[in-house]
């Protein structure tokens, strides 16, 4: 029974971080669609308002907003760009693209596993008035 156990040990426990690194994966997923989502509201809000805020701006927002509750995602791994968006699908309104992307805390390191960057993009359109 030892003998079993120490052949199939290391490939259950190895599976079992994996499907824990699966779970941080998708919570991170759900954090970056969320905070785009408040991002795109934050943008279509401040342009309704007549302010007319720069990609940057809105990406300095995200970065910020990324940093606090509820996301308290990592300063050091976590990206957002926002683009104009080149083809313009909406007469009467500005298309934006934001893309932000985050990479995953690796709990399988040890086994020579490295998980790539989490990514979601999402337009935002700005109607003109």
């Amino acid at each position: 029974m030892a003998i079993e156990f120490g052949l199939l040990g290391p490939a259950l426990l190895l599976m079992l971080m994996g499907v824990l690194q699966v779970g941080i994966a998708m919570q991170n997923y759900n954090a970056l669609r969320s905070l785009s989502a408040d991002v795109a509201r934050y943008a279509m809000v401040q342009y309704q308002t007549g302010n007319d805020l720069t990609n940057s701006q809105i990406e300095t927002f995200a970065e910020n907003h990324a940093l606090g509750a509820p996301y308290l995602l990592d300063q050091n791994r976590f990206n957002a760009d926002v683009d104009t968006a080149t083809n313009q699908r909406v007469n009467g309104a500005r298309e934006l693209s934001i893309t932000v992307s985050y990479q995953i805390d690796s709990l399988l390191s040890f086994a020579g596993i490295e998980f790539p960057f989490v990514r979601y993009t999402r337009p935002i359109f700005l109607l003109e008035e």
